[in-house]
């Protein structure tokens, strides 16, 4: 009996998932420059050709990876902008980036590298534009929010709090049994909800 084409898409979409997932894996691993298609198939336990049957190549992996991963952060700022109270806004952005980040610390990893490239590297410079410019969407998002708790300079808060998260998500992808996790999601609330000094 033939398969119906909800079947067909569903085979397609577990193949893709497969692919991307192996991907990640390798580009944590190896690098990106250093991984192959070759690699990747190999690892998903795919062919080249069914390979190249969902993505043309390499590139086209790393920006459907930069686009899930930028989806996942433009999320939790739609569901922040959906809460009433600025307080609950930041809990909401707080909690949201140290979960991501403790559940999954090799691709927060991984993001900050393209990030980091020379403009050289017309491969991956495109994507760290791409991600610097969602970055800065934020904090612009977020000045709004210091506006609200009444911080004297928002601008100059709303740099200090990424600066801060970002420092701590760092860690914990680095060290991520050496901290109690929701002791610091506490602290950082206190910090910036309570403390408004600037």
């Amino acid at each position: 009996m033939p398969r119906t084409p909800q079947e067909n898409e569903r085979i397609r979409q577990l193949a893709k998932e497969s692919i991307l997932k192996a991907a990640m894996e390798l580009f944590i691993k190896q690098g990106y420059h250093a991984t192959s298609i070759s690699d990747i198939a190999i690892q998903a336990g795919v062919s080249k050709g069914l390979l190249y049957n969902y993505f043309k190549g390499k590139e086209e992996l790393l920006a459907t990876m930069v686009d899930a991963r930028v989806g996942e952060i433009v999320e939790v700022m739609d569901q922040a902008k959906a809460i009433d109270t600025p307080v609950e806004q930041i809990k909401h952005i707080i909690e949201g980036a140290i979960d991501n980040v403790y559940d999954r610390p090799e691709e927060f990893r991984f993001y900050l590298h393209p990030q980091t490239q020379p403009e050289a590297d017309h491969e991956l410079i495109k994507y760290s534009r791409f991600l610097i410019e969602e970055n800065g969407r934020q904090f612009e998002f977020q000045c709004k929010i210091f506006e609200k708790l009444g911080a004297k300079e928002s601008r100059k808060r709303s740099l200090y709090f990424p600066s801060t998260l970002q420092g701590i998500m760092l860690m914990i992808s680095t060290y991520p049994q050496q901290f109690p996790i929701e002791e610091i999601k506490k602290q950082i609330v206190d910090e910036f909800c309570n403390s408004l000094s600037f």
